[in-house]
């Protein structure tokens, strides 16, 4: 049996003078980036040059809408209600659309950030309001969402394309949320540790709990990061990892 799996990372988070992330570098492992829209982090110079450099690399292109949050990076959750969320999705994705049209190149999917993507995992009225915004601006681009979650799965229901995330780095519980990063095991470092995690996501479709329980998981694309060299390095193993195993890591633009 042939496994495909993408490799995506989130991209363009800088900010003005600010550099976040190491961007060139990462574009060389991944398949499908998810590039910030100037709300929790990006601005407008910074969107269009990522979006460049993914076209000039093959890069699959996603919006990574959050929260308007620069000073906190999107990580702290903020009380929204359901017009502001569908509004923040339409705006955010409209925004990436444009540079997209600007290089003639597909916006591929959007990935929540930060406390908007935790949000929508597990809070159905703001997720069903997020599900709105992105089918009033393109019933094309796929929801890439973590693996399992409530707007996963009523995403399917809608008929709205999907992309089920798993983390390669990350631990997850036995409800199939990942631990919160203050607790142990919220993370996995050792490389070869998180490429047999990877392996067995991607092959079997199962993934080992915190607590030792295995669990049912789909993994459609890989979350990896790039913002230090450390980063680089195990990306490119988890890469290299697949490759060697056999698995076809593609974005959903050349499957």
């Amino acid at each position: 049996m042939s496994h495909y799996v993408d490799l995506n990372s989130d991209l363009g988070e800088s900010f003005g003078n600010y550099a976040l992330g190491m961007d060139s570098e990462v574009l060389n492992h991944v398949t499908s980036s998810n590039i910030a829209c100037g709300w929790h982090a990006g601005d407008p110079l910074i969107m269009d040059a990522t979006v460049c450099i993914c076209k000039e690399k093959g890069v699959a292109v996603g919006a990574h809408p959050g929260y308007p949050d620069l000073m906190g990076f999107g990580r702290r959750a903020m009380a929204v209600n359901p017009a502001e969320a569908k509004t923040y999705m339409m705006y955010q994705l409209g925004a990436l659309q444009a540079f997209c049209n600007s290089y003639d190149i597909t916006l591929q999917h959007m990935k929540l950030h930060g406390a908007f993507y935790n949000t929508a995992c597990v809070t159905p009225v703001v997720a069903d309001a997020i599900l709105d915004g992105l089918q009033a601006v393109n019933l094309n681009i796929a929801a890439m969402v973590l693996s399992g979650s409530y707007i996963a799965q009523e995403a399917q229901r809608r008929g709205i394309p999907v992309i089920q995330e798993v983390f390669a780095d990350r631990g997850y519980t036995e409800e199939g949320t990942l631990v919160p990063r203050t607790e142990v095991g919220a993370f996995i470092k050792d490389p070869q540790e998180a490429l047999d995690r990877v392996l067995m996501m991607v092959t079997k479709g199962k993934v080992v709990t915190n607590t030792g329980k295995t669990i049912d998981i789909v993994a459609d694309s890989i979350c990896v990061h790039g913002d230090n060299p450390e980063a680089i390095a195990f990306t490119r193993y988890i890469r290299e990892g697949l490759t060697k195993a056999g698995v076809t890591v593609a974005n959903f633009q050349h499957r």
